[in-house]
């Protein structure tokens, strides 16, 4: 296992880390499927875990908890908040009056009196930067956190809170954590050369691009995944942007097969072979895949291999852009970029 200092902060991580979010109900494993899953993870090196409070809504943190439970000082544990916790209009986004009980929250589930990184779901429109910063920074004054991070901003909402915390005098991000993978460049072209700019550490999440890249998905094969009879969708190659993921796979195992890789390999070392790159989230739903996630820890892919990625997927590329969590909502909803005519 290769270790990297996560931004400005000091704190060594592996450059696999374990993110949590198919513990239980999502991904329909059990509590000692877990447990196995995260003893295995950490005897190969891996020190970062990651989760959220609304996976499985707080199913997955109790599961976290009860298999760190007696190791945690070992453990760089991360997880976030933002995402709707209930119905109830309140109980999600990152004011004030959500984040102060949703840590609580989450610690109380995690069985901890701290996390070390706790990170901003998603960015929340309805809520300014200041009052967000200002709320993550008298929690670490408070000792319930060490640091703070986003995931899935788009890049000038990055920007934005940096300016925010300089502006204000607070504490600021230092981790963003967006999605890559070899299908999904756009992050290339915005996100990643901010996070280099101000220095933040950047947790990739869906390196295996919901498991096209896993080696599962082949032509002339039925795709049978866990993830795509959840998200029949992302895979119904019926679909233009799915039938071009199909044909960029294809071309790609030929690639890992003559650099004598798997799939897997090829995936995670293209992710970790980022310079802004810090760590690569896998998401095993057993040990099975556990295992051949960790076959990746040492991968560095050679520049005739990475070269030839570039010529399958360009660079700052999405093969999916619909599925992108991070569009301006702008682009989404033609009202906003409508100017309203006086009538």
């Amino acid at each position: 296992m290769q270790y990297r200092t996560l931004g400005r902060t000091g704190v060594q991580v592996s450059t696999l880390a374990l993110g949590a979010m198919n513990f239980g109900s999502i991904g329909r494993t059990t509590q000692d499927e877990a447990t196995a899953i995260v003893d295995a993870a950490l005897e190969s090196g891996v020190n970062l875990i990651d989760t959220a409070d609304m996976y499985g809504r707080g199913e997955s943190e109790e599961m976290v908890g009860k298999a760190i439970a007696g190791r945690r000082d070992d453990i760089v544990l991360a997880t976030k908040a933002a995402m709707p916790m209930s119905d109830e209009r309140n109980h999600r986004g990152s004011s004030r009056r959500w984040l102060v009980t949703a840590l609580d929250d989450s610690l109380r589930r995690l069985g901890v009196d701290h996390v070390d990184l706790y990170q901003i779901h998603r960015w929340d429109p309805t809520t300014s930067d200041e009052e967000t910063l200002s709320a993550l920074t008298d929690l670490q004054r408070a000792g319930k956190i060490r640091h703070f991070g986003s995931s899935t901003f788009p890049a000038h909402r990055v920007v934005q809170a940096q300016w925010a915390a300089r502006e204000h005098h607070l504490s600021r991000y230092v981790t963003e954590q967006p999605s890559y993978s070899i299908l999904q460049r756009g992050i290339e072209a915005h996100v990643l050369p901010v996070t280099e700019e101000y220095g933040l550490g950047v947790l990739a999440w869906s390196p295996l691009a919901s498991g096209w890249l896993s080696g599962a998905v082949r032509a002339g094969r039925d795709i049978t995944t866990h993830r795509s009879a959840v998200l029949p969708d992302r895979f119904d190659l019926g679909l233009p942007a799915n039938r071009a993921r199909l044909d960029a796979v294809e071309r790609l195992a030929k690639v890992a097969d003559e650099a004598g890789l798997t799939m897997i390999q090829l995936a995670l070392g293209f992710v970790t072979a980022h310079p802004a790159v810090t760590s690569a989230l896998i998401g095993p739903r057993t040990l099975d895949h556990l295992h051949s996630q960790l076959a990746a820890a040492d991968t560095v892919l050679p520049d005739d291999v990475l070269d030839a990625i570039d010529e399958i997927v360009a660079p700052g590329t999405d093969l999916a852009a619909h599925e992108k969590f991070d569009t301006p909502p702008a682009l989404l909803d033609p009202a906003l970029r409508r100017r309203v005519r006086n009538r």
